[in-house]
């Protein structure tokens, strides 16, 4: 059986596409039905319900009312009731109900097939596949040979190219355990009717040069040859599904990119000589902003107060404050970011102090917290808004520490803010279980490229979509060791250019403005600003992002 990989966020005209979608009447939402493989009794059994949550949550861009079903209890005539229907094929010769490739065969809705299983609608004489829809299948293509210690990387199908764009699949192999990580898969089709099937998008194998149609389109069925949810991050294949998302859907939004910046981790113990001289460059340069503040400051092991535990609500922080209150004149706003942002009394996992460590879950034992339920988190949330409050602030935003929260504590999130701003992280269960043996769970870290409406939780989503300058410092840090340059995030931003409404969106740490740290951070964080002002976008503040 094939190998399936566990999921782990002035432009050249596009592609020779074919029409989009029917339009829908102005005002009208997308119906959509999402159907998924649900293996049961195998380590697979949840997978592709991730992978359905996260196409679920790149529908919500468009405010589509989605359902999420089975596979296996399609029943005939179903998809007759949507606008349009997405097959994940994530699991290889899943057994799919005559009434799906009856249904699949004849219907003329919109169908976007993913991956595997095509053949069992293609190389059945019954349904007349290749006559009516112009393209057959040739099965599955992978990896060019086994990887191997002298041959780690043998190749595969890896290069999508879109929009003049190479988008490269992620590829690691580790020796030691002779393991691939990596989804090289792909679904090989060939176009017979030109008249009927287009390639809209090609794939190449970027070490024989052959290439495969990526993306085929006839009339209203769509054929994407890969699962492009596995392994995704911000250059990724991924991309060009959440443009064509707007085709497939018939809901074409119009070219916008807007950019987003936010200051990091801002806490009791803020420079504010650092932030006082980027609100003046973001001011000086018309850019407005936002700072992520951290409400609450926790040292519960005085780890940076000579053993001292130290608690500092923000009505004693008068250094936050002074520096909160000189950046909201200067045009920033606030984003909640956590209470205290670290958790309990304990590592979680590095030092237990306030912007070092995980809140909503514990990363340790990589479980839900002991206390976790929506209404713990509701308390949290409140307590936090409420320091805020009695200080003047009022947040525009929420954003998760480090990201990741529990299932029940991002469900709690939209009970208190309207919006949230950052990358998410997903799961298959509310209360995950991923240390058992006989696990089945998965979570799925979900990177977005434009404002989620309303998500699996019910938020609302803004995105962070470019990351962030990291400097490698781990002779004074251990937990600071690599480096993310400006070039990076230059070239993130030039393929979000390639998502018609995508987001140029990353943050940046004040305390890289330390003088200690001898670090060209201020310098580095300009020419982000300059390099994202000069490929077009707009910057926008969070509260205006519609």
């Amino acid at each position: 059986m094939a190998a399936v990989a566990r999921a782990q966020g002035s432009r050249a005209a596009a592609p020779a596409a074919a029409a989009p979608a029917a339009k829908l009447p102005a005002g009208a939402v997308p119906k959509t039905l999402v159907l998924y493989d649900a293996p049961a009794g195998t380590e697979f059994e949840k997978l592709d319900f991730g992978y359905a949550i996260m196409l679920r949550n790149l529908l919500g861009h468009f405010d589509a009312q989605v359902d999420m079903v089975p596979v296996q209890t399609y029943t005939a005539g179903k998809m007759a009731s949507y606008d349009a229907t997405f097959y994940l094929g994530g699991y290889y010769d899943n057994p799919l109900p005559k009434a799906f490739l009856a249904d699949a065969a004849a219907t003329t809705k919109t169908l976007v097939w993913f991956k595997y299983n095509i053949w069992q609608l293609a190389w059945d004489a019954s349904y007349n596949f290749a006559v009516n829809k112009g393209f057959t299948s040739g099965g599955v293509v992978g990896l060019n040979a086994a990887p191997s210690a002298a041959n780690p990387a043998p190749g595969f199908y890896d290069t999508v190219t879109y929009k003049n764009m190479p988008f490269v699949k992620y590829y690691a192999y580790d020796a030691a355990a002779n393991a691939v990580k990596a989804d090289p898969d792909l679904g090989s089709v060939t176009i017979t009717t030109p008249a009927q099937a287009q390639s809209l998008v090609t794939i190449t194998n970027s070490k024989t040069g052959q290439q495969l149609p990526y993306v085929t389109r006839s009339g209203n069925f769509w054929y994407v040859a890969d699962m492009p949810f596995s392994y995704i991050g911000p250059r990724d294949r991924y991309l060009v599904l959440a443009d064509l998302l707007h085709d497939m859907l018939g809901v074409n939004h119009p070219e916008s990119h807007q950019a987003l910046v936010r200051l990091e981790d801002v806490g009791a113990m803020v420079s504010v000589d650092a932030m006082k001289k980027l609100s003046d460059y973001l001011s000086s340069r018309k850019i407005p902003f936002s700072i992520a503040v951290i409400p609450h400051y926790v040292d519960a092991f005085g780890k940076y107060n000579d053993g001292v535990p130290q608690s500092i609500p923000l009505s004693q922080a008068t250094d936050l404050k002074t520096s909160l209150n000189y950046a909201r004149a200067r045009g920033g706003e606030i984003v909640m970011h956590g209470y205290t942002h670290q958790y309990g009394k304990m590592n979680n996992p590095h030092t237990d102090v306030s912007g070092d460590d995980y809140e909503f879950w514990n990363i340790v034992a990589n479980t839900p917290v002991a206390e976790d339920s929506t209404a713990w988190a509701l308390g949290r949330l409140i307590a936090g808004a409420g320091e805020l409050a009695m200080a003047g602030y009022q947040p525009v935003a929420w954003e998760t520490p480090h990201y990741q929260g529990s299932a029940l504590s991002s469900k709690a999130v939209p009970m208190v803010f309207k919006t949230t701003y950052q990358r998410v992280v997903y799961y298959t269960a509310d209360k995950p279980n991923f240390n058992a043996a006989t696990s089945k769970d998965f979570a799925m870290g979900q990177i977005f490229p434009y404002v989620i409406k309303k998500d699996y939780y019910g938020q609302r989503v803004i995105p962070e979509s470019l990351g962030n300058i990291e400097y490698d410092i781990h002779t004074i840090d251990p937990t600071s060791n690599y480096n993310y340059t400006p070039a990076d995030i230059y070239g993130n931003a030039q393929y979000a250019l390639t998502v018609r409404d995508g987001f140029a969106s990353f943050f940046f740490h004040p305390f890289w403005l330390e003088p200690a740290l001898n670090l060209p951070g201020f310098a580095d964080f300009q020419k982000v600003i300059d390099g994202i002002t000069q490929l077009g976008f707009t910057w926008v503040a969070p509260s205006k992002v519609q």
